[in-house]
């Protein structure tokens, strides 16, 4: 009944239009109201959507409504604390550190003190000037000849087509004033990589800029991209956060000349990126082949990035250092709640171990076989603030990358359309019009000022804390609230293994299983 009484009122109207159109000199008004009349009458036997074919005309309000909502609830609704995945008080923060402005609040904290989560560290009455605290450290084992002395805070892996060639560009320049290296991301070793900063190459399961015509690895390429001075450090990709074993495609419709051109692949086809890797397929196949582009490289740390998901496939690992006697320099441990670009819905909600505990069970998996000295960790996943590197250094980092908050510094707004090629600030699309808005030259000042002044509130806090040196933080330092009457430090809230542990015949329940189903030859 509803449905006829929308047709009839949609007949009425275009019929006084056409009537007044004939008798009057009302043209404005038929230029309102008979596109009215169209559209309703297509809503009306359109197939497509219930709404509009029930309320005609009227249906439009309600996707006029819902495109518009994100922006509604970010400038309007939402508090500084009740956003995801980054609060308004992070991004703020982001910005005015890139920008290099006042970034001190006033007042007091806003914080819920007494909330079940609530972190804090325990300072000093003999604090250390930031001028005391050592910035730098060290990657580099017994096998590398060429180690790197790295920021404890750089560019996590994001990869040119993932971000617009600007935004690499802002990264890499930003990089190079402040002293700090950049990851490339799978996507491959790029012009806009190779603007003068620091380079950590990653490789992917497709082994772009160093593959073959068959997709395999290709020694000869890896070692012409490997052996440039601008490239630091080498690390393999074993999983993400974002989507830990699930590997991706781009269409051969999507393909450009310049990707093409990047990631050594043939124009005309379809551009795979396995879940896995073919160039091993166990645990002493990972350390033999971290050992071979450390030799191919002239002797260049060489390390993997990881998203925890079994664990008894990660003690396999360790199981195989032991065996062989080859290290990686480097582990970075990504946390599930990373991501810069696109992933499936499942996986970035439920696949993957989040960063606290990969990184924790990292360390501790590395300190029960007695290596941990030799290899650095690299937390990876959603760090933006001084405080963000403290609590991950508590719990057993070396150092960190940071993602999206660099992201915001080149000029994010978390407008949440990494995936759809639209991003209104240039940072992740390809859309030329939509780039030029990102401009280079300033961006990249804006890198260099957060990533220092970032670093600078990392270095005070460890100042606060009494210590010269990063890596001396004590989880004791470090307290959670448990519930509103009790609070822990990390080292009673964490299980923290001793050195040797996983040698023994004692092993600790919480590894026994895991260790026992554990080898050096298979994964599964």
């Amino acid at each position: 009944m509803r449905r006829k009484f929308y047709l009839a009122f949609a007949i009425v109207l275009l019929a006084i239009a056409l009537f007044l159109t004939m008798f009057h000199d009302l043209r404005w008004f038929s230029v309102i109201i008979v596109p009215l009349v169209i559209i309703g009458l297509y809503d009306f036997f359109q197939r497509s959507h219930t709404i509009l074919r029930n309320f005609p005309i009227l249906g439009h309000i309600r996707f006029l409504l819902e495109f518009i909502r994100p922006e509604i609830q970010q400038y309007f609704i939402a508090s500084d604390h009740s956003e995801r995945p980054y609060d308004r008080e992070a991004r703020s923060i982001v910005y005015q550190r890139s920008k290099n402005v006042r970034d001190t609040i006033p007042f007091g904290s806003d914080q819920e003190f007494s909330q079940p989560g609530y972190e804090w560290l325990l300072h000093s009455l003999s604090p250390k000037h930031v001028s005391e605290v050592e910035p730098r450290i060290v990657v580099g084992g017994k096998h590398c000849t060429q180690p790197y002395c790295a920021s404890r805070l750089n560019i996590s892996a994001m990869s040119f087509g993932a971000l617009s060639a600007n935004a690499v560009m802002a990264m890499n320049k930003g990089a190079k004033i402040g002293n700090f290296a950049q990851n490339t991301g799978e996507g491959g070793l790029s012009e806009y990589h190779l603007q003068g900063g620091d380079v950590i190459w990653q490789i992917g399961t497709s082994y772009f800029g160093c593959r073959d015509n068959n997709g395999k690895f290709d020694a000869k390429e890896f070692v012409a991209e490997a052996t440039r001075p601008e490239v630091r450090m080498i690390e393999i990709k074993l999983s993400q956060g974002a989507k830990p074993a699930h590997g991706g495609i781009l269409p051969g419709a999507k393909l450009t000349a310049e990707i093409a051109r990047i990631r050594k692949v043939p124009m005309g086809q379809d551009v795979l990126s396995p879940a896995a890797h073919t160039a091993f397929s166990t645990p002493e196949g990972l350390l033999q082949f971290v050992q071979e582009l450390r030799v191919l490289s002239g002797g260049k740390p060489v390390g993997f990035k990881i998203c925890i998901g079994r664990r008894s496939e990660f003690l396999g690992i360790c199981k195989a250092m032991l065996k062989t006697g080859l290290l990686p320099d480097f582990i970075t441990v990504d946390g599930a709640e990373g991501g810069t670009g696109a992933a499936p819905l499942e996986f970035a909600n439920h696949v993957g171990t989040p960063l606290n505990e990969g990184l924790l069970f990292v360390h501790n998996a590395l300190m029960g076989i007695g290596v941990r000295q030799d290899i650095r960790i690299i937390a990876a996943g959603k760090i933006a603030t001084g405080f963000d590197m403290v609590s991950k250094m508590a719990l057993g980092a070396d150092m960190c990358n940071a993602g999206r908050a660099m992201m915001m510094a080149t000029g994010c707004i978390q407008s949440m359309q990494c995936n759809t090629n639209m991003c209104p600030t240039g940072v992740t699309t390809q859309d030329k019009r939509l780039q030029r808005g990102l401009v280079v030259e300033e961006k990249q000042h804006r890198v260099a000022h957060y990533h220092a002044n970032t670093l600078h509130s990392f270095l005070e806090l460890i100042g606060a804390m009494g210590l010269d040196n990063p890596s001396d933080i004590n989880p004791a330092y470090v307290m959670r609230r448990i519930d509103t009457q009790h609070f822990e430090p990390y080292n009673k809230v964490f299980e923290y293994l001793e050195s040797g542990a996983l040698l023994g015949s004692s092993v600790p329940a919480s590894f026994k299983k895991h260790w026992d189903l554990a080898q050096a030859e298979r994964f599964h």
